[in-house]
């Protein structure tokens, strides 16, 4: 790749205004790029690998997206004939097909897309985007051996419940002693990030939230994958029946029509998240099933930091020594179904997307889902 040299268009060697790019850009557009570049290297090499950890890429492994990046951009400018700044799902999709014609190896691809994951991570990290992508192409490397994510047992299953229902909790404010209410105001003002005097007993009623509780017994039940999350909706939820009911057009992989079982105790429990939900202004006229504090949905991020840590945390799971993250809880529903029931009531439960089990869907049905995931914790 021929780079252009001047001392300000790096970053730690990082060339952020290849050559190739000037090519498409008139002087102004050149230093905004640059600029942009400039942002996202520093990000990598500062926070990028875990930013709430504040741990950085190495510079080989920031230099390698920073120029596959170079490379995509390119490709949409010349597919769009402009020059853009701000690259969307829609682009990476578009990149993802065009790759997928090209002859190169599976590993060029596949790292061709981890390059546009990072840089859609730091529009959520550094930029607080709202972009989530789960490539509707998946490539892998298959050179790299593939070492399946530890999922969750049994009995860490049943503590993650347990957790749910008590992380968070507070007395009734009724039944404290005035010394004892002071105690609590402090409690929750350091919570809510508010000034104890401004503490009130609605505040309490809050602290005890079925939010967190329905997020983890729904996401336990259906093998929900974080974006699932994310697009959950409130409509989804058919109490009467005991089921979330995911429309086509609303399905992560927008293949068909998903009905998900839940235990009985999940559908007492989402029922009340409804009826609380239904008294928070932030909800009106919203569709979300869950909204974080500051009124957006959950991306991948957040639910893993502010949901799936705290309550597993409470739960007294090893986070530091397990490989544990929230798709550990998706892994664990669809092996424990499979066992229970078979593989292709665990694929209708957890909606898989591979074309040879959905080919197995037929032979399942709602009843035998229900009953597969009322034996399991």
């Amino acid at each position: 790749m021929t780079t252009t040299v001047d001392d300000d268009n790096k970053v730690q060697g990082i060339v952020l205004l290849t050559s190739e790019a000037s090519k498409y850009l008139n002087p102004r557009e050149e230093i905004a790029y640059k600029e942009h570049r400039r942002e996202l290297a520093e990000w990598m090499l500062n926070l990028g690998k875990d930013p709430a950890k504040a741990e950085a890429y190495s510079h080989s492994t920031a230099k390698n997206p920073m120029d596959k990046l170079d490379l995509f951009y390119r490709w949409v400018w010349n597919n769009e004939q402009r020059f853009i700044q701000d690259m969307t799902v829609e682009h990476a999709e578009a990149w993802m097909r065009d790759l997928a014609k090209q002859d190169l190896k599976e590993s060029t691809k596949c790292n061709y897309q981890k390059s546009v994951q990072t840089l859609f991570k730091w529009m959520r990290e550094a930029r607080n985007r709202d972009v989530e992508w789960e490539p509707s192409i998946e490539y892998s490397d298959p050179s790299t051996a593939y070492q399946p994510r530890e999922y969750l047992t049994q009995s860490d299953r049943k503590k993650m419940r347990e957790a749910a229902m008590s992380y968070g909790s507070v007395p009734h404010y009724n039944s404290l002693t005035p010394e004892e209410r002071s105690r609590w105001k402090k409690h929750l003002a350091q919570r809510l990030q508010k000034p104890k005097e401004e503490v009130t007993k609605k505040d309490f009623l809050q602290a005890n939230s079925f939010k967190y509780t329905s997020m983890t017994f729904v996401a336990l039940d259906a093998g929900f994958r974080p974006v699932e999350v994310k697009r959950a909706n409130i409509q989804w939820f058919d109490p009467d029946n005991g089921v979330l009911r995911i429309p086509e057009e609303e399905s992560s992989k927008s293949r068909e029509n998903w009905i998900v079982a839940l235990k009985p105790e999940t559908v007492s429990i989402l029922k009340k998240w409804k009826q609380e939900r239904d008294t928070i202004s932030k909800y009106d006229g919203r569709d979300a099933m869950w909204l974080t504090q500051k009124g957006n949905r959950y991306n991948k991020d957040r639910f893993r930091r502010s949901v799936f840590h705290k309550i597993a945390g409470e739960a007294g799971l090893d986070l530091e020594n397990r490989d544990l993250t929230p798709y550990s809880i998706r892994h664990s529903t669809a092996t424990y179904i499979a066992k229970e029931a078979d593989l292709a009531t665990a694929a209708k439960q957890c909606r898989h997307k591979s074309k040879q089990t959905t080919q197995k869907y037929a032979h399942s049905s709602v009843d035998r889902q229900s009953d597969a995931i009322n034996k399991i914790d």
